[in-house]
C-alpha cells in the first residue's frame, strides 16, 4: 500500500479548525429551514393574534379546551413527515420502527387512562377526529341500510348520530343507515327512556348510540344496555364531551355496558384534535370476538389513509396527563365550576335545561327573556366572551336557536375556581341585559342588532371588564407575553 502524502492527508481529513458541512442547501430548499416569522409573516401574525384572542377572552365553548405546551410541541414535531399506513408491526411503508413504539405506547396509555383491562378492551388511536371515529365504528359493525338510534340533534345529540330533517338526510350516518332518533322529554329536558324503548320495539335497531354534545345530565347505560339486548343490538357510547370526566371517574362508566366507545381527545380530555375508538375483546367464538378486526379494518383501509403520527404523539402525552392525580382534581373542579355558573344563573331568574348540570356544561334557555341564542353569541363575542348558540328542546328553527351552551373545561384549565366562575356568570347576566336593551331600540332584525354593538357604551364598558378579568388568569400552553405589541388587539 502506498504511503499517503502530506497533501493527500490534508485533503481527505478535515483540520480541527475547519468547519464540517453536510452539503450545500439548494436555493429551492432554503425555505425549509426558515422560521415561520421570516418565511410567512402573514400566517405568523394570524397565529399571534389568535394567541392574544385566547388570552384576553373568556372561553366558554363546551367542545373546546386549552391543551398543554408539551402536546403542542409533539403536534408540531418531525413526526408529521412520516407515513405509516397500517398497524404497528404491519405497516405498508418502511422506516416505522419508532412510530410503532409510539403508537403502541399511545394505545397502552389510552387503556390505562380509562382503567381498562387490555385482555378485555382494545383501542384504535388513529382516527383523525371524533366524526371519523364514529363513522369507522359504524362501518365496522353495520351494513349499509342497517337501523340506528341516536339522540336527536335538537335534543342535544350530535350530527354523526343519524341526524336528518323531514326534508333532508343531513349527516352521512343518516345517508348510509336508516335512522330513527330518540328525544328528550319536552317538559323536563331529560332523555325519555320509556319512549325510546317503545320505539325500539317497532324499529328494531341494529345499533343504539348514547352520547350528546349538549346534554347536562348523566346517562342510564344499564337501561340502554337492556333495551339494546332486547333486539340483539350493539350499544355504542360517544363520550366525546365527557371523556375527561369518565377517565377521572367523575362521570358514569360506559365501559361497563357498551360494546364500543368512541371519543374525541380535545374536549374535557384536553389533548389535540383527534379521535379514539375502544372496542371489546373476547375469545374466538364469543360475542364481540370480531370487533377488533372489524373496527381496525374500518379505520384503515376503509375510511382513512396514513395516521397522523404527530397527533398520536400528542394524544399519548394528553393520556399520560389524564391518568395523573392532578387531572382528577381538574375534573372535579370542572364540575364544581359548571354547577357554580348554573346556580348563579338560576338565582338571576334564568331557565336552564334540566334545571342544572352534573357535568362540564350548562344549557341555557333564553326564550323566556325574548332573545335568541344567535344574538347572545354575537354580543358575547363583542365583549370577549366566547360561547355558541345552541338548540334547546322545543325549538322550531335550527337557524335561530333559543339557547346557548356553556362549557367550563377551558376556564378551569386557566385555574378558575367557583368564585371566579360566579363572576363569569355575572358577566353573562350583564350581557343579556344589555342585549335586551339594544334589541328594544333596534328591533328584532339581526343586522340592526349587530350594527349597534360596536359603539354601544355599555358593550364597550363590559368588554373592558371582561378583558381585565381574563388577563389576570394564567394561560396554559404558551406565554402571551411573547405576542408582539403590534398584534395585541
Amino acid at each position: 500500500m502506498a504511503k499517503k502524502t502530506k497533501s493527500s492527508e490534508t485533503s481527505s481529513t478535515p483540520n480541527k479548525k475547519q468547519k464540517m458541512t453536510i452539503g450545500q442547501v439548494d436555493p429551492w430548499n432554503k425555505c425549509l429551514n426558515t422560521a415561520l416569522e421570516q418565511e410567512d409573516p402573514a400566517v405568523f401574525d394570524l397565529i399571534q393574534q389568535e394567541k392574544w384572542r385566547q388570552y384576553t377572552c373568556l372561553e366558554l365553548i363546551a367542545s373546546e379546551n386549552f391543551t398543554s405546551q408539551a402536546v403542542m410541541e409533539a403536534n408540531g414535531s418531525a413526526l408529521t413527515n412520516k407515513y405509516s399506513e397500517g398497524l404497528p408491526g404491519a405497516r405498508y411503508y418502511g422506516g416505522n420502527e419508532y412510530v410503532d413504539i409510539l403508537e403502541n405506547l399511545c394505545r397502552e396509555r389510552a387503556l390505562a387512562a380509562f382503567h381498562l383491562d387490555p385482555t378485555k378492551w382494545g383501542v384504535n388511536v388513529q382516527p383523525y377526529s371524533g366524526s371519523t371515529a364514529n363513522f369507522s365504528a359504524y362501518t365496522g359493525i353495520l351494513n349499509p341500510g342497517d337501523r340506528i338510534m341516536g339522540l336527536d340533534l335538537p335534543s342535544g345529540g350530535h350530527l354523526t348520530h343519524g341526524y336528518a330533517t323531514a326534508k333532508k338526510k343531513v349527516s352521512s350516518s343518516a345517508i348510509y343507515f336508516e335512522s330513527l332518533p330518540y328525544q328528550v322529554d319536552m317538559k323536563t329536558g331529560y332523555i325519555d327512556y320509556d319512549r325510546l324503548e317503545e320505539n325500539a320495539k317497532l324499529f328494531r335497531p341494529r345499533l343504539i348510540i348514547c352520547g350528546a354534545s349538549a346534554y347536562p345530565q348523566e346517562w342510564d347505560y344499564a337501561r340502554l344496555r337492556a333495551i339494546a339486548d332486547q333486539h340483539g343490538a350493539y350499544l355504542m357510547a360517544d363520550i366525546a364531551h365527557i371523556s375527561g370526566l369518565v377517565a377521572a371517574s367523575e362521570a358514569a362508566n360506559p365501559f361497563e355496558y357498551c360494546d364500543v366507545v368512541t371519543t374525541t381527545t380535545h374536549k374535557t380530555l384536553r389533548g389535540p384534535r383527534a379521535g379514539l375508538i375502544f372496542f371489546q375483546r373476547a375469545p374466538k367464538g364469543e360475542k364481540n370476538s370480531d370487533l377488533e378486526e372489524k373496527i381496525n379494518f374500518a379505520v384503515f383501509p376503509s375510511n382513512q389513509g396514513g395516521p397522523h403520527n404527530n397527533t398520536i404523539a400528542a394524544i399519548a402525552i394528553a393520556l399520560k396527563q389524564a391518568a395523573s392525580p392532578e387531572f382528577k382534581q381538574y375534573a372535579i373542579q370542572v364540575r364544581k365550576n359548571a354547577v357554580a355558573v348554573a346556580e348563579h344563573l338560576k338565582k338571576r331568574g334564568y331557565k336552564l335545561v334540566t334545571d342544572g348540570t352534573v357535568n362540564h356544561l350548562v344549557l341555557w334557555d333564553l326564550r323566556p327573556q325574548g332573545i335568541n341564542g344567535g344574538k347572545m353569541e354575537k354580543i358575547c363575542d363583542e365583549v370577549n366572551i366566547t360561547i355558541n348558540k345552541n338548540a334547546v328542546h322545543g325549538d322550531v328553527s335550527a337557524f335561530t336557536p333559543g339557547g346557548i351552551r356553556l362549557g367550563l373545561s377551558p376556564l378551569t384549565s386557566r385555574s378558575v375556581k367557583e368564585a371566579e366562575a360566579v363572576q363569569v356568570a355575572e358577566f353573562l347576566h350583564e350581557a343579556v341585559q344589555i342585549a335586551l336593551r339594544i334589541q328594544a331600540s333596534t328591533g328584532k332584525l339581526m343586522k340592526d342588532f349587530l350594527a349597534a354593538l360596536p359603539t354601544n357604551p355599555e358593550v364597550i364598558a363590559l368588554k373592558a371588564k371582561v378583558k381585565a378579568f381574563a388577563q389576570n388568569l394564567p394561560m396554559p400552553g404558551f406565554n402571551p407575553e411573547t405576542v408582539p405589541e403590534r398584534l395585541r388587539h
